[in-house]
């Protein structure tokens, strides 16, 4: 469960997406937002990208918000200029809300640390 806090600082985020990207409310959720930031990770502008590729910007975003937390460690970029990431600890074994919770924590912490809310 969410604590007014993240729960507000939650809905920060959301909204900034929405604007920036200029999104409907139901357009902007969790996967949506960690998609934009393993594409802004990747740095290399957005592009239509294969499915493979998608994964991968997934995986980017997942290790850069939870590298704060002990979990990952950045490692460099290959010949192509993708992050790659080590994993450090055990990711908890969490239920599918507390899952949640964690991700819009870190997620949270990402766009504050980057001044974007």
């Amino acid at each position: 469960m969410l604590s007014e806090n993240l729960k507000s600082d939650w809905e920060k985020v959301i909204n900034v997406t929405r604007e920036r990207f200029d999104m409907d409310e139901e357009e902007a959720d969790l996967n949506t937002v960690l998609f934009i930031i393993g594409v802004q990770e990747l740095g290399m502008g957005y592009r239509k990208f294969k499915k493979d590729d998608k994964v991968n910007l997934f995986h980017i975003a997942i290790c850069t918000v939870l590298e704060p937390y002990g979990y990952y460690r950045y490692e460099g970029r290959d010949k192509d200029g993708w992050p790659h990431f080590t994993s450090t600890a055990k990711l908890p074994n969490l239920k599918a809300g507390e899952q949640s919770v964690l991700m819009k924590d870190a997620i949270v912490k990402y766009y504050k640390e980057n001044g974007w809310i």
